[in-house]
């Protein structure tokens, strides 16, 4: 049986600050804790305005802090963003802070415009360095070697488990030789999953870090009681995708009674391709929707989003995923 984890933005609806999103994130954590979900982890954005979760790092040892089993992480940290030495810190200090809790998932892209990553002050090569970059991090943070001048403190023999996020063959390569584990960004970018994951598997290398592949698989889920209430509150990340294909992205919208009054048909095609992983529906037939999926990909792990506007219907549909997955 797959694991369920969960994967949260952050997401600022309209009418809410970004301390509602915040505090929303933690509260969600929380029940997902209770619900007894894996992993919630949070994801490196910026310059955007329906998100609340452009530093990661903050934003994991606030959630980390108000939970006490549930796994804490990244997915991921944008590492060509940063330089390895100030990652390892940070995340050597969450893991002194909350040991055997905290994970880190590593993407390649900036996850913002040039512009902004102008702003970041990163030069355009960084993301050409991903693999190096990937590997020295896994050195800071792991245990120190004779004549090693460099430490990162805290950090160092903390050993934080990494993984490989993508949406392409690039990451399931490099995941494969290093030997981690796999999260395909198919909650967005499902185009690759399926050859992403074959490569990955057959590629493999066992590693320090893990014996055999491990994927995990993305996907957007929301669940009402109703078949009804699901499809509307499913309107919500269909508008955010619309708005993605327009360039004109925004806070996370309320849902709308009537999706097809809101896209073109080109528009709806679109967005159908970027949310082919994606999913609603009542607790009876949630499984039989999802159940496909983690056959069809053999998933070990589904991290699971759902940007629903209302955030007491938000944590309702996590719950009663978790209550229709067993």
């Amino acid at each position: 049986m797959a694991k369920l984890s969960v994967l949260d933005l952050a997401n600022i609806g309209e009418g809410f600050t970004p301390s509602d999103a915040l505090r929303n994130a933690l509260d969600l954590a929380q029940h997902s804790e209770a619900a007894g979900y894996t992993r919630f982890w949070l994801a490196e954005h910026h310059n955007l305005a329906g998100i609340a979760s452009a530093a990661t790092a903050v934003c994991i040892c606030h959630v980390a802090g108000g939970t006490s089993t549930i796994r804490v992480g990244a997915g991921g940290i944008m590492l060509p963003n940063h330089s390895p030495m100030v990652i390892a810190e940070q995340f050597g200090t969450l893991a002194c802070l909350f040991p055997d809790r905290i994970d880190l998932g590593l993407g390649r892209a900036p996850g913002t415009d040039q512009r902004t990553w102008q702003a970041l002050r990163r030069d355009y090569q960084a993301s050409e360095r991903f693999p190096q970059d990937v590997v020295e991090l896994q050195a800071l943070l792991g245990p120190p070697r004779e004549g090693q001048t460099l430490h990162a403190i805290p950090g160092e023999d903390t050993n934080v488990p990494l993984w490989i996020l993508g949406s392409s063959l690039f990451g399931a390569q490099l995941a494969a030789m290093l030997g981690m584990p796999y999260a395909f960004a198919s909650h967005f970018a499902p185009q690759a999953l399926m050859q992403a994951i074959e490569v990955y598997r057959d590629r493999f290398e066992p590693s320090a870090q893990l014996d055999k592949p491990y994927v995990m698989v993305g996907c957007n889920a929301v669940v009402a009681e109703t078949e009804d209430e699901a499809k509307r509150l499913f309107t919500s990340p269909q508008q955010n995708s619309t708005r993605m294909v327009r360039g004109t992205r925004g806070q996370l919208p309320p849902p709308i009674d009537d999706i097809e009054e809101f896209w073109t048909p080109m528009e709806k095609m679109q967005v159908a391709q970027m949310q082919a992983c994606s999913f609603y529906g009542s607790p009876q037939t949630i499984k039989g929707k999802l159940d496909p999926l983690i056959e069809a990909t053999g998933a070990d792990e589904l991290m699971v989003a759902a940007a629903v506007w209302d955030h007491k219907a938000r944590v309702r549909s996590f719950e009663l995923l978790a209550e229709a997955m067993g």
